[in-house]
């Protein structure tokens, strides 16, 4: 049965049972609207024109206050969005001022047309900011419209001093005086515009609120919604009846509702540097969190150095009180030895990557302390000198194994083969996992050294008795030392020196051995250097295989050329002993057979003593050919020749018979390759 798709996440203002909450009490003051005009017995006159006046100020005052908080929040952040939030609040509370102040019998004598459609003018106006700060404004947008906050400030004050003169100064315009039709007639029509751009905004707000959570921007919508409301109640135009006194009471509510959702988050907070950050542009989000990111990691550095109070140096850029700056900076302690932690779990396990075969010891110790050094800071290491470890003027013996303190210092012993090899020296005393870490940072460099000098005693031993191919396949794979074989083809060079059973019989033991390994010496290389392997010495015989072991492309080729670049580097041998000889006792010279074809190639020989070599026709024909061979040059097989391509320089032999072969066998001298 398939898994139902889960249900999309909503934010708990907007979950559906919230939001059926939340919608009714805003119908209800529609309703209650809705009641007063269709009952007129119920929308009561009541005329006091104190209770009016008062309440105008006090809830302009509150009103004011919100917006100029708005506003300095919209300066600090420099967010567009804000500043026009604020103005709407601003706008509204203005024209609600200049509203009270027309209340008849302060200023003006009775009521004026002014008193009767000031505030729905200040709602319009209010409507064009609300609808401004709902737009999801660019980065261009947002400059122009933060470059003119000055002038949109001054032309809405200018606005406002025109209006309050042209509606309070009594008799001057028609503003002032009553109205000469009761209700106006073109005010219901003249509010639509302002409606639908509250409308709008609420919408535009609510969806923004879906994709950023946010409580203030929930109050937001909320208080364009009263507006509105406000405005639908002021179209009856029923001075004094309480349908009149509602549009009041909603304007008062909305203002009231963003105050106390602001109060709410100061509560929880504890500050007023973030009241209003649910509301700004998505730039000015990231711009925020860049700040919090910086400053945290700010923050982690201070506490990292040691500095005291190191949250008390963003108090000031973030508006933190001590208690939150007291919190932050455990916050930050604790988070700096958590990250401290980390670096040093990292450099733990980047040691141990260094752990490898072919690192030599000198450039291991280099490599590990200097990444040991990036986490956990001036740490020193010393290897046994003269039976003494120390480092600089301190000596350090160890008993049993156990560390030895110095002050700050926390020194180990670092073993290979349970043996004294050295001395790890860490500073130690920032975290409680100091020791513990310092302490699997020495059993890590002690196992590293340790490999580093088992790898350097094995390819010491293993490459002075087998070539570098099978000796590295060995470390890497010590399996492939067990006895056994696989057929596959390969191209063998058999070589030995011709005449040196003479020589041997003319001179004494140690002048056979230099000349063999003078022999050998120069030999060698040409083969490893073209990718062979030797895997026999037999008396002055040399036996090399190529594409065996490893795998290698063009192997017929690679061993000629290994067996003429023997010659030519045997012949400069021979001429630079005739300089030095007294005797007249000739050197022998190297003679070469090479051949390609299948061999049966591994480890042969006994559980107790193997050794890597190849058996089958190819290897034996490589012998025969090089038996035939005259001194100084390269014979090589049929297939050896055919794999060479064109070029080749050879002079044919013809067919030959060859001890242990019934078939007779083609043969080439080689004399050059292109």
């Amino acid at each position: 049965m398939p898994t139902p798709n889960p249900a999309p996440y909503l934010p708990p203002a907007t979950q559906p049972v919230r939001g059926v909450v939340w919608g009714v009490h805003l119908v209800l003051p529609l309703l209650g609207l809705w009641v007063l005009l269709a009952q007129p017995d119920f929308n009561v006159l009541w005329h006091h024109n104190p209770s009016h006046f008062w309440m105008i100020i006090a809830v302009a005052g509150l009103n004011v206050a919100l917006g100029m908080m708005i506003s300095e929040a919209s300066r600090r952040r420099q967010d567009a969005r804000l500043f026009l939030v604020s103005m709407v609040f601003l706008s509204s509370a203005g024209f609600f001022f200049m509203h009270g102040l027309a209340t008849p019998e302060f200023l003006l004598p009775k009521g004026s047309l002014g008193f009767d459609i000031g505030q729905q003018v200040g709602l319009s106006v209010a409507a064009a900011f609300a609808f401004a700060s709902a737009l999801p404004l660019g980065g261009q947008a947002a400059k122009r419209v933060l470059g003119s906050q000055h002038f949109i400030r001054a032309a809405l004050l200018g606005f406002l001093i025109i209006w309050g003169v042209a509606s309070l100064v009594p008799d001057l315009t028609p503003l002032s005086v009553p109205p000469l039709v009761a209700p106006v007639p073109w005010l219901v029509w003249g509010s639509i515009p302002g409606l639908l751009l509250y409308g709008t905004a609420s919408v535009m707000m609510f969806l923004l609120h879906r994709r950023r959570p946010s409580a203030m921007l929930i109050s937001l919508i909320t208080a364009y919604a009263l507006l509105a409301e406000s405005m639908i109640a002021g179209m009856s135009q029923l001075n004094w009846h309480l349908s009149w006194w509602e549009w009041h009471i909603l304007l008062t509510l909305a203002f009231v509702f963003v105050a106390y959702s602001a109060y709410l988050q100061f509560r929880r907070e504890g500050s007023s540097a973030g009241l209003f950050d649910g509301v700004t542009l998505s730039a000015t989000v990231r711009r925020i969190q860049q700040d919090y990111d910086q400053a945290l990691e700010e923050l982690v550095e201070h506490v990292r150095r040691g500095e005291p109070l190191a949250a008390a140096r963003l108090s000031g850029k973030f508006r933190l009180n001590e208690g939150q700056a007291a919190v932050l900076d455990r916050a930050g302690e604790a988070l700096a030895n958590e990250r401290e932690l980390s670096e040093r779990l990292a450099a733990l396990v980047d040691v141990s990557a260094q752990t490898k075969v072919g690192l030599a010891e000198q450039e291991l110790l280099a490599t590990s302390l200097e990444r040991v050094r990036q986490a956990y800071g001036d740490v020193k290491i010393a290897l046994v000198a003269d039976g003494k470890t120390e480092i600089g003027s301190r000596v350090y013996r160890f008993t049993g194994g156990d560390p030895v303190r110095h002050d700050h210092l926390l020194a180990f012993p670092l073993t290979v083969k349970g043996k004294l090899a050295g001395v790890l020296e860490v500073p130690v005393g920032r975290t409680r996992h100091d020791e513990a870490l310092a302490a699997t940072l020495a059993g890590q460099l002690s196992l590293s050294l340790e490999n580093a000098r088992l790898y350097r005693e094995l390819h010491t031993l293993f490459h002075q008795y087998m070539s570098p191919d099978v000796a590295h396949a060995l470390l890497a794979d010590p399996a492939q030392a067990a006895l056994g074989g696989e057929l596959r083809e390969l191209t063998a060079l058999f070589a030995d020196l011709k005449g040196f059973t003479t020589f041997s019989e003319k001179v004494t033991p140690a002048e056979i051995v230099e000349m063999l390994n003078r022999y050998h010496t120069a030999a060698v290389p040409c083969i490893l250097n073209n990718g062979g392997t030797v895997v026999q010495f037999v008396g002055d015989a040399m036996l090399a295989l190529f594409n065996a072991p490893a795998t290698q492309a063009g192997h017929a080729r690679a061993a000629c050329k290994a067996a003429l670049e023997m010659q030519r580097a045997a012949a400069e041998v021979a001429e630079e002993m005739a300089w030095k000889r007294v005797d007249d006792v000739p050197w022998p010279t190297f003679r070469i057979g090479v051949n390609t074809g299948p061999a049966l190639v591994g480890n042969i020989g006994s559980p107790e003593l193997r050794g890597f070599n190849a058996m089958g026709d190819c290897v034996n024909v490589a012998a025969r050919l090089e038996g035939i061979a005259e001194p100084g040059t390269v014979v090589i097989g049929e297939t050896t020749f055919s794999q060479l391509g064109g070029g080749a320089s050879v002079t044919p032999l013809g067919r030959l018979s060859l001890k242990g072969k019934e078939e007779l066998v083609a043969a080439y001298v080689l004399t050059e390759l292109p």
